[in-house]
């Protein structure tokens, strides 16, 4: 059979590491950023016997993959094998070894293709790499999370681990967010809009009808709201705007009086917002000291910023970050983007000129972590990179990365046919917005550069 090995080499002892395996939010962190897969189930450790469960996308099917655990030997070893899934076998081993203040982690995989011998003959046509090529972008994937997770947690190892209540926990962001804040061992709860699942770290509220229970979110250490309607998922109707502000409305303003009246508060609030404060502002370079624009967008996030002036008349440490476009191949902006490129009908929009603010992933997480636990961050903070592009440069980049061309520009009639008024601010308007007060608080970027990021994003380093 087969066999793939790859060796990760992370600053940090044997028993934080292979601790950063058992903990559940691994699961997701170690799943290749541009994979769609959805969790089933995962038992809550590495044991003899334990399961991780996932569904991911295979052309217009759905399939299982289920891995369960054996040769458990804590901090030095486990292994995982596939009882359901695409391959026709699949087994991997872990081993950590430490030598001179560094772990290094070995990952040994036997395989066999999928679909039997036809899968085998279809990769010795080309030699055997097809696969063998999806492994190596996977494992290099894995072991930069790995080492950059470790890393952002050592920045904070010297305080107690938190409580942590998150709202808009299974988006986008909320989804990485909560899995990173798991493998730093802080004590992670989901606030949802339906009812819990039994065995589950989750608390049931209703924005709606104005229903929490203030006693169950007593004595949280930090909360993040990161919830309201998408705003560029669907057409701007009247509709659907009063449905973006009144789910910002609901939900900030309900959380926020209840957890102003609870005996025990939390330490800070961060509330999630967007750069749509600052409007359509051309090249004028704008911090978070610049006033605000013009337009929907702008009223949305004046209003929304001021949904949590009750927990902070209470003396709750207040955050607001507005996001900028942040870089994910499974949604948001990128996601949405990558059909078309990979058809070879990507290019810029209009004339390209208009700037796009944007972050990673990795940084937008890493960023909110790093303000949740620093003593003195306070007030607003734009979470972007420290260099924006306009959309010209933009489609260039990322034509570079897929490997496709990026010289047909796409007319602004086509784009108005498809989003109505929504193309305006999501494609033609921009804002050149600056992390100012971000780097002044001391947070070093994963990725300050556009390409870099794509790259990581998308699997595609070369």
């Amino acid at each position: 059979m087969p066999e793939y090995e790859h060796n990760t080499i992370v600053k940090a002892d044997l028993e934080k590491t292979f601790s950063w395996f058992e903990n559940n939010g691994s699961f997701r962190r170690l799943m290749p950023p541009w994979e769609v897969s959805e969790e089933v189930r995962a038992d809550d450790s590495l044991t003899d016997g334990s399961q991780r469960v996932f569904r991911f996308p295979f052309g217009p099917i759905k399939m299982t993959w289920v891995a369960e655990h054996s040769d458990y030997n804590p901090p030095n070893s486990f292994s995982d094998r596939m009882i359901k899934g695409p391959f026709r076998s699949w087994e991997h081993d872990h081993q950590f070894t430490h030598q001179n203040g560094e772990t290094t982690v070995r990952d040994h995989v036997t395989y066999q293709a999928p679909f039997g011998a036809l899968g085998n003959f279809a990769d010795s046509i080309l030699g055997g790499q097809l696969m063998r090529r999806r492994i190596e972008r996977m494992f290099t994937a894995r072991e930069l999370r790995l080492i950059r997770d470790l890393q952002r947690h050592s920045e904070f190892e010297h305080l107690p681990r938190k409580r942590i209540l998150i709202a808009g926990s299974s988006g986008l962001i909320g989804t990485q967010l909560v899995a990173f804040l798991d493998t730093g061992e802080h004590d992670v709860w989901r606030l949802v809009r339906r009812e819990v699942r039994e065995g589950e770290k989750e608390i049931s509220w209703n924005p709606k009808d104005e229903i929490i229970d203030s006693s169950e979110i007593d004595g949280f250490d930090i909360v993040i709201h990161l919830g309201g309607a998408g705003i560029g998922d669907k057409r701007w109707t009247k509709k659907r705007k009063e449905i973006i502000i009144e789910s910002r409305k609901s939900s900030t303003t309900l959380l926020s009086d209840a957890l102003s009246q609870v005996q025990n508060k939390p330490d800070v609030f961060i509330v999630a917002s967007a750069i749509g404060y600052y409007g359509d502002r051309g090249d004028e370079i704008l911090t978070e000291e610049s006033n605000p624009g013009e337009g929907f967008l702008t009223e949305t996030t004046i209003a929304w910023e001021s949904y949590a002036d009750s927990a902070r008349e209470a003396g709750i440490r207040v955050i607001n970050i507005r996001n900028g476009i942040v870089l994910s191949a499974v949604g948001g902006a990128l996601g949405r983007m990558l059909l078309p490129w990979k058809l070879g009908a990507g290019g810029s929009i209009g004339n390209g000129k208009q700037w796009m603010s944007w972050i990673s992933m990795d940084d937008e997480i890493y960023a909110i972590h790093h303000l949740a636990l620093s003593e003195n961050t306070e007030g607003v903070y734009n979470l972007t990179a420290p260099n924006p592009s306009q959309q010209k440069s933009f489609a260039k980049s990322l034509g570079r990365v897929l490997r496709r061309p990026a010289f047909a520009p796409i007319p602004k009639i086509s784009m108005r046919i498809l989003f109505g008024e929504l193309a305006g601010p999501l494609l033609f308007e921009g804002q050149h917005v600056l992390p100012d007060r971000l780097k002044k608080s001391g947070y070093k970027f994963t990725h300050e550069n556009l390409e870099d990021a794509l790259r990581d994003s998308l699997g595609m380093w070369n």
